[in-house]
């Protein structure tokens, strides 16, 4: 430790416990230094030798948006390990290299907006890629693992400070901004809520950021689960960071409050520390915050707290002990360790789904045709960083199995787009980069950056150039010159080959083909307007302008035909299908199906017509209904990174048996999918936990080249746990990975319970003819339920089935135990009435705000017709009366049917005239004369709010 010099003042005492370094720091700074620390960009407090300070550095999978650094794969390719440990040492790896990058370029900042704890509820959501599973528990595991890693092991100093995103229930892009997630109480106490608590009180996390979205009805930037919630699972002074922009959503497209200081008061009370918001510009929050505490909104002591959070962070990460920071000299960069790491997460990621007939691995001197749109492709995402290495498909089965036998078909289809007039597209030389858009490594050629103005934009004439075109699906189309180049368009409107890839917040880089007569017209999603010839070249029509030019799509060559004929020479194919991280679900927008883009359909068909021996290799950011039954061999891995081709090459040839396993469930079919805005995984039975179909491939599912035997299961209860055992052993020819996976299921339970829940799991290698014993010890918590009928968990006594095995539906072993608990009791309703929320049942309602600071109540979903169930309501000797608290306009009709037949108590209750406003509650009183114990229904129509019932005899 070292002391602050005599005349220093306490803050740079190293000596003194962080509290009291805070406070003193607190005290020196004046309020407008105060507030001016509650923007991302805090600027440098000079007169006291205090730095500029970030929050906010995106490390999802390496260090991104800040040039070269190591690409792991993507997030739920690691979720797809289902190894903790791994995790962990990626984000060990990620945070040396934060640490490296910084100490060379002081914009990397140090608080780290990662990992994504968001749960893979629906695989159509547009940002799958960024979460780790479906399953609370998992998620919450993996996320634990990588926060330790990017947090580090020193017992004081931080190496980087990781914030989880995005609280809370966000599982949607199109309008995320304005729709609101229903997510009643089971849902949030058992769901939602669970991953971000595990991990929280894990104690790696420095914060956590609010989603866009709104849940039962209120902005998450304001929501009160941050202090009921959040602020309870740990001591430590959780740093809140805003989303980008969500603070000004509060007034301008939220429409939630009437000012943006109203706004930023309220976030800054319910515990939003750091606004991100007008990018580097901090003065427009300043003045929001200076102007509402003007008006009375805001007390100092309310910023106080902001500031607190804020400089509690700078002090874990060593800010003012630069000779103390174990790792302010930290230099690992790109090193061996690194890479072999990446090449291994990747490894470790890929997925076996299938494989008859022992099709796989390859043999060596196997002839492959390797086909596909991603066949040679290493496709980053908007959270990836610069690839300094860079590996395909086409080149890991190339360097594996020998150029020579291997042959490549893309299978884009070859067009000319012919004008109106007679001629056809050309595109220009590029003028300095000629020969492609990779350099050395692969590596983006600086002279080939989308948005580039000083290349040529695309001509007409008399031959033109053959361009290839895919169709992502959905009708959205790149278009690539033959040295590689995407055509795109610049903010000058002019279309050029100047893209290497697609990508950017706004892409540049897709078009969509739309019928005209016999032609087509070519629209740019990017501007949203149509392609026109001009004497000056190729340009998208001005704003507001018509001119439009219709094409005639002449096709040289269709990928299919490419494709066939590759895979007839072939012993055996490779088709590498799915998804460019940047089309058709990604930030801001939504997949709305899962079937593979026609284009990949047809390449797919076209080879296992010409060749039986076809392995289907997704590469994919999201699960897809494929055609399995009719493939002998499928894989499936995330986006990889920068040594995805390898290592999918290695789990060809069997160098690596594989042993990744599904983090989520994968559905045959787009109508076995709820509604993306149904946040209800209970009601609406969601994920593997509740839902009865059949999936195509369930959660947890994953093959190996080697075969394992489970025997000698235990189980039992011991004080506040229930130890299980196993021995699980390899019974096959090679080494590899098994994933042994402990479920649970209630056997009787009092209310809906998961199918079945993992409980544990854990990833274990084994020699041919190993055996591991695998104990799991499973706190007695972790078979408790939420009831709503008490507002709090319990575990309710009785007989629990534990299931043993590979995945959630391939189980080798199963027991029963017998909990202890709690039994349930009827709700005592003449005491305590009924909150509206906490109902068993719902058809048609979502939960709504009660207020704008905290609360919640039940209303019709759209102004329709909602029916609430209430089991085991205790009128105890009997009431005479209803009364219920509600805003609105619209009618309730409220029933207690009596167990043992007889008469119903019934009672209508309606506003007699709206009330102002959806704060302002009313009070309606009805007769209503029930004993005993009854289940309770109640039917609200029109636009009523429903805070509770209150019942009196």
């Amino acid at each position: 430790m070292t002391a602050a010099m005599p005349d220093a003042p306490s803050f740079r005492d190293s000596r003194l416990p962080f509290a009291k370094r805070v406070e003193d720091l607190l005290g020196r700074l004046t309020l407008d230094e105060k507030i001016s620390l509650l923007h991302q960009f805090a600027p440098a407090v000079e007169r006291l030798g205090v730095a500029a300070f970030r929050t906010g550095q995106e490390a999802l999978h390496g260090v991104a948006w800040m040039g070269p650094a190591t690409v792991f794969p993507q997030a739920v390719g690691l979720g797809a390990t289902w190894n903790t440990d791994l995790v962990r040492r990626v984000g060990e790896a990620v945070s040396r290299e934060a640490r490296a990058m910084r100490a060379r370029d002081d914009r990397v900042g140090l608080n780290v907006w990662a990992p994504t704890v968001n749960l893979l509820r629906h695989p159509l959501w547009g940002r799958n890629e960024e979460g780790y599973s479906e399953d609370p528990g998992l998620t919450s595991a993996i996320a634990t693992a990588y926060t330790r890693g990017l947090r580090g092991d020193h017992p004081v100093y931080w190496r980087t400070a990781p914030v989880l995103k995005h609280w809370l229930a966000h599982n949607n892009e199109t309008g995320r901004d304005v729709t609101s997630s229903s997510v009643p109480p089971r849902v949030l106490h058992e769901y939602d809520l669970r991953a971000f608590r595990e991990t929280v009180e894990a104690g790696a996390t420095a914060g956590v950021m609010p989603a866009y979205n709104l849940v039962n009805g209120r902005p998450n930037h304001v929501s009160p689960y941050l202090a009921e919630h959040l602020r309870t699972w740990t001591d430590e002074p959780l740093l809140v960071c805003s989303d980008a922009g969500a603070p000004s959503n509060l007034v301008d497209s939220e429409h939630y409050f009437d000012t943006h200081e109203e706004a930023v008061a309220a976030a800054l009370r319910a515990g939003v520390d750091s606004f991100t918001d007008h990018g580097t510009d901090s003065s427009v929050t300043t003045g929001r915050i200076a102007g509402a505490l003007e008006r009375g909104l805001l007390t100092e002591a309310d910023v106080d707290r902001a500031v607190r959070r804020h400089l509690s962070v700078r002090l874990r990460l060593g800010e003012f002990d630069p000779e103390d920071d174990p790792h302010a000299r930290t230099a690992e960069f790109d090193t061996p360790s690194h890479r072999r790491l990446a090449q291994e997460a990747a490894e470790q990621a890929v997925v076996l789904l299938k494989n008859d007939d022992g099709l796989l691995p390859l043999p060596p001197g196997t002839r492959i045709a390797v086909v596909g749109l991603l066949a040679d492709e290493c496709k980053l995402d908007w959270y990836s960083g610069t690839l300094i290495h860079r590996s395909t498909p086409l080149q890991g089965l190339r360097g594996r199995f020998g150029a020579e036998r291997v042959e490549f078909a893309e299978g884009v289809d070859r067009v000319r787009l012919r004008t109106g007039s007679g001629a056809f597209l050309r595109v220009p030389e590029a003028g300095g980069a000629p020969g492609g858009a990779r350099g050395a490594e692969g590596a983006l050629d600086p002279a080939l950056l989308a948005g580039r103005t000083d290349l040529p934009p695309l001509v007409t004439g008399p031959d033109g150039t053959v361009l290839d075109l895919v169709d992502w699906g959905e009708g959205v189309l790149t278009l690539r010159a033959p040295d590689g180049r995407y055509l795109s368009v610049a903010e000058d409107g002019r279309v050029r080959a100047s893209a290497e890839q697609p990508g950017g917040w706004v892409v540049r880089e897709t078009f969509r083909l739309e019928p005209r007569g016999d032609a087509h017209l070519l629209r740019h999603l990017g501007t949203g307007r149509h392609v026109c010839v001009d004497a000056d070249g190729v340009r998208v029509a001005a704003e507001g302008e018509s001119a439009a030019e219709p094409f005639e799509l002449v096709v040289e060559e269709r990928g299919e035909d490419a494709v066939a004929r590759a895979a007839a020479r072939a012993d055996a194919v490779v088709v590498v299908a799915g998804n460019d991280p940047h089309i058709n679900g990604r930030e801001t927008e939504d997949r709305t199906t899962l079937r593979l883009p026609g284009h990949q359909r047809r390449l797919l068909r076209a080879a296992r017509a010409a060749n039986p021996r076809t392995v289907l290799a997704l590469v994919s950011s999201y699960p897809y209904a494929v055609p399995a039954e009719a493939l002998p061999a499928v894989l499936w891995t995330a986006h990889g990174g920068q040594a995805a081709g390898t290592a999918l090459a290695r789990v060809l040839a069997g160098d690596v048996s594989p042993a990744g396993r599904l983090p989520q469930t994968w559905y045959a079919d787009d109508a076995d999918l709820p509604g993306l805005l149904d946040y209800d995984v209970i009601g609406s039975r969601q994920t593997y936990l509740y839902f009865e179909g059949t999936p195509l491939f369930p959660f947890g599912h994953g093959l190996s080249y080697a075969s394992f035997s489970y025997t000698g299961l235990t189980a039992a209860v011991t004080g506040g746990s229930v130890r299980v055992s196993c021995t699980v052993a390899n019974t096959g020819d090679v080494t590899a990975d098994e994933v042994v996976q402990l479920y649970t299921r209630a056997v009787d339970p009092p209310v809906v319970r998961p199918r079945r829940e993992l409980a544990a799991h854990r990833r274990v290698r084994l020699a041919p003819g190993e055996k591991s014993e695998q104990v799991f010890e499973v706190p007695l918590s972790a078979f408790g339920f939420w009831d709503v009928a008490r507002g709090g968990e319990r575990v309710a006594p009785g007989p629990c089935e534990l299931l043993v095995g590979a995945s959630s539906e391939d189980v080798r072993l199963r027991t029963v135990v017998l909990l202890p608990g709690e039994p349930g009791a009827p709700r005592p309703v003449r005491a305590s009435g009924l909150s509206a929320p906490d109902f068993d049942e719902h058809a048609g309602a979502e939960i709504v705000d009660r207020a704008k600071a905290s609360g919640d109540a039940v209303a019709p979903a759209a102004g329709g017709r909602a029916e609430l169930l209430y089991r085991d309501c205790d009128f105890g000797e009997g009431v005479t009366s209803v009364t219920v608290t509600v805003a609105g306009a619209g009618t309730l009709d409220v029933t207690a049917a009596p167990s043992s037949g007889g008469p119903a108590a019934t009672a209508t209750l309606s506003p007699a005239v709206p009330t102002a406003g959806p704060y302002d509650y009313t009070t309606l009183t009805a007769p209503f004369t029930a004993t005993g114990v009854r289940d309770v229904r109640v039917t609200l129509r029109g636009r009523l709010r429903l805070a509770g019932m209150d019942f009196t005899g």
